[in-house]
């Protein structure tokens, strides 16, 4: 990656392997400018119970600790997120889980006291040198929030803000999906209100203000809006969590068809939904701790770890 502004300079450790599998779920917001770049890496296409169990890592995460000021946030984390995939992180509040997300893309950048040791890998490029390129970065790896977030604007300029800004109207994503380039921002716009499952609710009033959507539909214009500029993994913060539960299931539905193309990391408080919709799931609990990280199907039905059966059947958290 090209140089950029790198806050926080990590100790890199070595490098070891995990495995891969089926379902988790969903809940979040969407990130105003939060984008993406094309894949710089091979990337294996099984995916649910039907399809072969490995994957290619995309995401390596080794001795991951993370500190606000002298509060130690998450502890010696390590595990490899596939390729491809929907990987669910649980546990209860204050468990780290969002710290840990945002580590994937450096958020945790912009927090002042914030400090990381180890390492985090993308398609094994350290992410945490002081030469990376935040911006390219987070093309390259988008995220959507809790709460959705559409810019003051028309649904047209919300999706089609970072595609202008960065350059991709005319190329890219057009050439990449259309086989042809110099197209006009409409066919981004479209084909990403397609992706997002918005497109047939909105194609008629693409002009009017996104605020006066419904809360599901603006957190699927978010959603539009991370994919618009071609991202490799999407990182997604309780996506569903403000949603009512029609709007749920849409965003779910979204969720495991966008994994055919992208890697997909979800923050959730809903553990039926990270049954449903994840095929990797991460147990984080009290102290920063990942306590186990296995096929969602192993984590809810034969837990390893006690700690984990309990905090799954409800005795805790």
């Amino acid at each position: 990656m090209s140089p950029g502004p790198g806050h926080h300079k990590a100790e890199v450790r070595p490098w070891t392997s995990e495995a891969v599998r089926d379902r988790p779920m969903s809940e979040g917001e969407a990130v105003p400018e939060v984008e993406a770049t094309p894949s710089a890496g091979p990337i294996e296409e099984p995916s649910r119970q039907d399809q072969p169990r490995g994957a290619e890592t995309k995401i390596g995460v080794r001795d991951l600790d993370v500190y606000y000021g002298e509060d130690r946030a998450l502890r010696d984390v390590s595990l490899d997120i596939p390729a491809n995939r929907v990987t669910a992180l649980i546990g209860p509040s204050g468990c780290g889980k969002s710290t840990f997300l945002r580590c994937l893309n450096r958020m945790n950048d912009e927090i002042p006291d914030a400090r990381v040791e180890g390492s985090v890998t993308l398609d094994g490029e350290e992410l945490y040198r002081d030469d990376v390129d935040l911006v390219s970065l987070r093309r390259r790896v988008g995220m959507v929030f809790q709460q959705p977030n559409p810019f003051p604007k028309s649904i047209r300029e919300n999706v089609s803000y970072a595609p202008r800004k960065h350059g991709t109207i005319g190329g890219g994503l057009l050439t990449r999906l259309l086989d042809r380039g110099g197209r006009d921002g409409d066919a981004i716009v479209e084909e990403a209100l397609r992706q997002a499952a918005l497109w047939e609710e909105v194609a008629d009033r693409l002009d009017e203000s996104a605020l006066e959507l419904s809360g599901g539909q603006q957190q699927r214009l978010c959603i539009a809006r991370a994919i618009a500029v071609n991202p490799e993994v999407i990182l997604m913060d309780e996506p569903a969590s403000a949603l009512d539960p029609v709007a749920t299931s849409q965003i779910e539905d979204l969720i495991e068809e966008l994994a055919a193309d992208y890697t997909v990391v979800i923050v959730t408080h809903n553990m039926q939904q990270a049954a449903r919709i994840s095929h990797k799931t991460a147990v984080f609990l009290t102290g920063g701790e990942l306590v186990e990280f296995d096929d969602t199907e192993t984590i809810f039905e034969n837990p390893q770890s006690q700690r984990v059966e309990d905090y799954i059947t409800g005795k805790f958290g």
